[in-house]
């Protein structure tokens, strides 16, 4: 069997698949907080007019436009999916391990997806400025290359503990034409304050959200994109998991087990979701394990209503939750770093059809594991990326042990190559 499965251009699907139609339970609407203005009144003014649309549609299938799958043709999809032969055999392990490689992207991620999908809605409606906040720098990264591609502005709030040390990545968000302010900033009122309290905030995904709401808000000619965590951007990264679905119908097999990284749950989400209705309506067995740090368990947290930000702009989400003014301190992963998950990704795991295990936040056990990995299938993930594979190498462990031959699909949704200073730190290399 070949070890790499591709898909022609032609194959491209060209629709999204909506997860919401095959939900056994509706899920539970946004709504607003018992006092102050109401936040779902002023959503119209957060989002983009066709993502807000989406974030609420009802349709099983969303038609992706012809000039977007003509923006993800030039991105470098499809994707191809690895049988990873080589690291089974380091493992002597009978599971069959297969990744798919999204870190083939023009800025080393998945988080292309839904910023193609978001910079080409925002110049259909004629904004000029796209704003948002950034953790690991992947998804600021995908904006600033989207925004670029049509013709758009774009400014990013990063994270400052990530942005202080990630200066490769920061040059490159410039070099694409981003502005690029370290959260907290002092570009807001949200981040001034928090700044003026404590110069060395190491900052959140939390109050970057607000800083990119706030600065949007303030200026009618741009708008928000967020790269994670709501309906409409897991529905734009479903094309991965519709590619992998694809891929693995082309080999006459099906995964037992998936895993990926979850932050906000973008990628866990696009990965597993188009295989969700095989489960939830088809009799399938498949085990869905999302990977996080302890740094930020979210999915461990409380199942209850919260603020997607810090400064409580957003209306109020159902979701598992740490709490939204919750100080986490920072990791190398920090796309994990964040305090929510994704009301969709929090319903599945109410209902009982996703796992979770939470990896030590000195990332040590991680790296060692994408250590191995680099070393037999020869590519360098993100930080991120390194909770996938360590989840994948555990249960085709678990395998050896019990002599079970599994099939476990895992995503690579970035790689590493602007991250070598943390793999350096962690690694003592």
């Amino acid at each position: 069997m070949k070890n790499q499965i591709n898909l022609l251009p032609e194959d491209i699907p060209t629709k999204w698949y909506n997860v919401l139609t095959d939900i056994p339970q509706p899920l539970p609407p946004p709504k607003d907080p018992d006092d102050g203005p109401s936040r779902i009144e002023s959503l119209p003014k957060l989002l983009i007019g066709e993502c807000l649309k989406q974030e609420f549609c009802t349709e099983r299938w969303v038609d992706i436009p012809e000039g977007l799958i003509e923006l993800y043709l030039r991105a470098g999809r499809p994707r191809p999916l690895f049988r990873a032969e080589a690291l089974e055999r380091e493992l002597q392990t009978p599971a069959q391990l297969y990744y798919k490689g999204e870190f083939f992207s023009p800025t080393g991620s998945h988080k292309v997806n839904t910023a193609l999908a978001q910079a080409y809605y925002a110049r259909q409606e004629g904004y000029e400025r796209l704003t948002t906040e950034t953790g690991a720098g992947q998804w600021g990264t995908a904006l600033a290359y989207a925004a670029s591609l049509v013709g758009l502005k774009c400014t990013i709030f990063w994270v400052r503990a990530v942005y202080n040390w990630k200066t490769s990545r920061r040059n490159f968000m410039r070099l694409l034409g981003a502005e690029v302010y370290p959260s907290p900033s002092d570009q807001t009122d949200v981040g001034r304050a928090l700044f003026n309290k404590n110069p060395r905030h190491p900052g959140s995904l939390g109050i970057a959200i607000s800083e990119g709401l706030e600065d949007s808000q303030k200026n009618p000619e741009a708008i928000y994109c967020l790269g994670s965590v709501l309906n409409h951007v897991l529905l734009h990264q479903t094309i991965i998991g519709l590619e992998t679905k694809r891929q693995f119908e082309k080999i006459g097999t099906y995964p037992d087990i998936m895993t990926s990284c979850l932050g906000g749950g973008s990628n866990f989400g696009g990965f597993i979701l188009p295989f969700v209705p095989d489960v939830v309506n088809g009799g399938k067995k498949v085990r869905f394990i999302a990977a996080q740090s302890k740094a930020a368990p979210n999915l461990q947290g409380e199942y209850r209503y919260d603020f997607a930000d810090h400064a409580e702009i957003t209306p109020l989400l159902k979701m598992y939750t740490l709490g939204h003014k919750v100080e986490m301190a920072p990791i190398k992963g920090d796309g994990l770093r964040y305090h929510g998950c994704s009301p969709i990704i929090s319903s599945l795991r109410h209902l009982g059809f996703i796992e979770t295990v939470a990896y030590p936040s000195d990332e040590k056990y991680v790296f060692d594991r994408a250590r191995l990995f680099i070393q037999t299938e020869g590519y360098l993930p993100a930080p991120e990326s390194a909770y996938s594979i360590a989840c994948a190498i555990d249960e085709a462990l678990k395998c050896k042990e019990t002599g079970e031959s599994k099939i476990i699909a895992f995503n690579i949704s970035g790689h590493g190559f602007m991250d070598m200073v943390g793999y350096q730190e962690v690694l003592k290399l």
